[in-house]
């Protein structure tokens, strides 16, 4: 299936599990004691997410347990021709709304790669072998090939789909916290 039909597809199958917010949170809260148990999130000063939509895994609890841990938090913000970089966050920093209409934050003070010890990766449809799809912009992709830190992403069981083509220049996360049997990185 081509990814841009896929993308379509699980947006709505997002939106419609919103719906359900109390479903929705049992899975978030599921999923967010895999996380906060891993050894990937307890031996990690520094870790970033993405600001998430409102249809989204909701990242507002991995920031403030963050913040609780005296972790370094950053949130990414885009700019032209697919450069993306992040920049630390506390509970006092202000966001904007982006051309892409994500929060991003209102902060001079960039967190470099070699920082970042934990990227939370955003996506929309992913692969029980750690491939994504995310909106299009091809941010993460680029940002995560020269990255060496650890990566992991939030999945709700209804963002698998294995019937697509990985690009060369996709990157897999190293790890999928998620709701859904079977899925072991």
């Amino acid at each position: 299936m081509e990814k841009k039909k896929l993308r379509e597809q699980k947006i709505q199958q997002l939106k419609e599990l919103n719906q359900f917010s109390e479903r929705k949170k049992e899975k978030e809260a599921y999923i967010l004691a895999q996380l906060f148990e891993s050894e990937s999130w307890k031996s990690a000063k520094s870790v970033a997410a993405v600001i998430s939509l409102g249809f989204e895994f909701d990242t507002s609890e991995i920031f403030a347990r963050g913040w609780q841990e005296n972790k370094q938090m950053a949130a990414p913000k885009s700019f032209p021709k697919g450069k993306m970089v992040f920049y630390e966050t506390n509970s006092d920093t202000v966001h904007t709304i982006s051309a892409f209409g994500v929060k991003e934050p209102d902060s001079t003070k960039e967190v470099m790669p070699d920082e970042l010890e934990l990227i939370i990766v955003p996506g929309l449809v992913f692969s029980k072998s750690g491939y994504r799809i995310g909106f299009g912009g091809g941010y993460y992709d680029r940002y995560l090939s020269n990255y060496r830190g650890n990566t992991c992403s939030l999945v709700f069981e209804e963002q698998f789909h294995e019937d697509w083509t990985f690009e060369t220049f996709d990157v897999p996360v190293a790890h999928l916290f998620t709701d859904s049997k079977g899925v072991d990185l």
